[in-house]
């Protein structure tokens, strides 16, 4: 008897010990004083994102604003990103896209899927948010700090801030 206890609270545990990374929510927004037009003017087009986000060096794209687009973004810091356009829904000011190929030189990062978002702020101008779901660098149970989910989550949210506040200050003309 004693052994089948032992055995039922070994089988019990066992899925928690075979655990696994669990997604990561980055969510970033920014109020900025202009028109949901304007901002999406500036913001809102695939192969865009050097000419606003100050950690990008260059962006080459093919396949326009469609889903399925792709694009590969050159990190000014080294490295590059490799995205693939999951939506483009222009009349909502929204684009969403994922990870194709992780480059953890990069950005510490296994797999993500981002949103980017213009709508009107409550009080006037634009509400951007940018948010989005992903996974650390490393998916093993005892990953190195440096691919661990805080690094994960401090590198992306750092990410998606720089840029939002970048296009602040170029959509606002400061």
């Amino acid at each position: 008897m004693k052994k089948a206890v032992s055995l039922i609270a070994f089988l019990l545990a066992a899925p928690a010990l075979a655990h696994g990374p669990t997604p990561i929510k980055v969510d970033e927004t920014i109020v900025i004083s202009a028109d949901p037009k304007a901002v999406w003017a500036v913001a809102g087009k695939f192969d865009g994102l050097a000419a606003w986000h100050p950690d990008v060096q260059a962006v080459k794209a093919k396949g326009g604003d469609a889903a399925g687009a792709e694009r590969e973004v050159t990190l000014k810091k080294g490295g590059a990103l490799k995205e693939g356009l999951d939506e483009y829904d222009a009349a909502a000011h929204k684009l969403s896209w994922r990870m194709s190929d992780p480059n953890l030189d990069a950005l510490p990062v296994s797999s993500y899927t981002l949103t980017f978002t213009v709508e009107p702020a409550a009080g006037g101008g634009s509400q951007v948010k940018w948010y989005g779901r992903l996974y650390r660098g490393d998916t093993s149970n005892e990953p190195p700090e440096n691919l661990n989910d805080d690094a994960a989550r401090t590198a992306m949210a750092t990410y998606l801030h720089n840029g939002l506040e970048s296009l602040k200050r170029k959509v606002e003309g400061k």
